[in-house]
């Protein structure tokens, strides 16, 4: 983004706001853009940040929809990195409604997006948010998730070597083919170690032996 754009220089001024926990100075910065916005991309970048400042989930909801039309409006290379941040906000706010079958559907349109988006933090964080709305809407794997049940016990007794193992493949999966063998894979090679005490290499078994069937 142009960083002389006036109506990006209101928002960069908003988040240092938001950094200093000045919300309410934020929101009349986030404010202040979408009054000054001029084009559909500036009125998307504008009504992203004040999404973040509404008071109720339907309100949330409605500036990250703004936000969505907005960047469909415009439709070029601009916004192509954005979709993936857009449509996880769209799927965070149909949760907080209590719908979790539209929030789904979003964050799987998210995750089909993420390759728009560059490497880097950035993006790793936002794989992480879409990998976070995929487990809350997954009925199946709420119901019975043996490697979360592992995973709370690893953090119990603090062992950070299995931990640094399991912890990204799992919380960083789409659900995809590669990230699922990504984590049995994990899941096999702390196995092999065999050091875990009894009652979590049988849960390890379990878990390995469910994701074969």
């Amino acid at each position: 983004m142009d960083p002389d754009n006036p109506v990006v220089q209101l928002c960069a001024q908003g988040m240092r706001a938001e950094a200093e926990g000045r919300e309410d100075d934020a929101r009349e910065l986030f404010l202040r853009a979408w009054e000054a916005a001029g084009d559909d991309f500036e009125a998307c970048v504008a009504a992203h940040y004040l999404a973040r400042h509404q008071p109720t989930p339907e309100e949330t909801l409605r500036w990250n929809q703004e936000c969505l039309t907005r960047a469909d409006r415009v439709g070029d290379e601009r916004v192509r990195g954005f979709y993936a941040s857009l449509h996880g906000n769209m799927g965070r706010a149909q949760l907080a409604l209590g719908r979790p079958g539209q929030a789904r559907a979003h964050f799987r349109s998210a995750a089909e997006r993420l390759d728009d988006v560059p490497p880097g933090p950035y993006r790793d964080w936002v794989r992480l948010c879409v990998a976070r709305g995929l487990r809350a809407t997954d009925d199946a794997r709420a119901a019975d998730d043996p490697v979360r049940d592992l995973l709370a016990r690893l953090c119990a007794r603090a062992d950070l070597e299995a931990l640094s193992l399991l912890l990204p493949a799992y919380v960083g999966s789409l659900g995809t083919p590669e990230d699922e063998e990504r984590l049995t894979t994990a899941l096999r090679m702390l196995h092999a170690e065999k050091r875990l005490p009894a009652p979590e290499q049988s849960a390890l078994s379990e878990a390995i032996t469910l994701r074969a069937a």
